[in-house]
């Protein structure tokens, strides 16, 4: 497991939104998947605090209130150091697999090089961007996904357009 050096503060949002309309409870529920949130019950999320997280939960909070919900925003610290691990590694892993998925894809386009892959490159760095943006706790598949594509794109420009 993954060992926090300090007990990490988090940003916590409690929400509930009505069941009809669906509408804005999936776009409440997309929005926090691309956050990158730790889902630790229904209808409460965790982030690491920062500013721009506290800001992103204060965000859906307001969106959650206009669509007739109920938010509430929390600051705290998980009670132990054996649950933060818990609740970090299991941010850590999820990212983890995504990076995998990258790597793979990465790994199978070098074993079919060709120049019509630029595109898929392209892809592939804009993937990595977006994992890297809610990868709060980098597990080792962070570098392995950034080498992977780099290998490709030098791959890439070995081959003429």
């Amino acid at each position: 497991m993954l060992e926090s050096p300090a007990r990490t503060q988090w940003v916590l949002l409690a929400y509930r939104l009505p069941r009809d309309p669906s509408t804005p409870r999936i776009a409440v529920w997309r929005k926090l998947k691309r956050l990158g949130v730790a889902q630790l019950l229904d209808g409460l999320v965790a982030l690491p605090l920062d500013s721009r997280n506290r800001e992103r939960l204060e965000w859906l909070a307001d969106e959650v209130a206009e669509a007739s919900g109920e938010a509430t925003i929390w600051v705290g610290a998980v009670g132990s150091a054996s649950q933060e691990r818990e609740l970090v590694a299991s941010l850590s892993t999820g990212i983890a697999d995504e990076y995998a998925k990258v790597i793979d894809e990465a790994e199978e386009l070098l074993a079919h090089a060709s120049g019509g892959q630029r595109r898929s490159l392209a892809r592939l760095r804009r993937e990595l961007r977006r994992i890297r943006a809610r990868d709060y706790f980098p597990p080792p598949e962070r570098e392995l996904a950034r080498q992977a594509i780099e290998r490709l794109a030098a791959a890439l420009e070995e081959i003429p357009a």
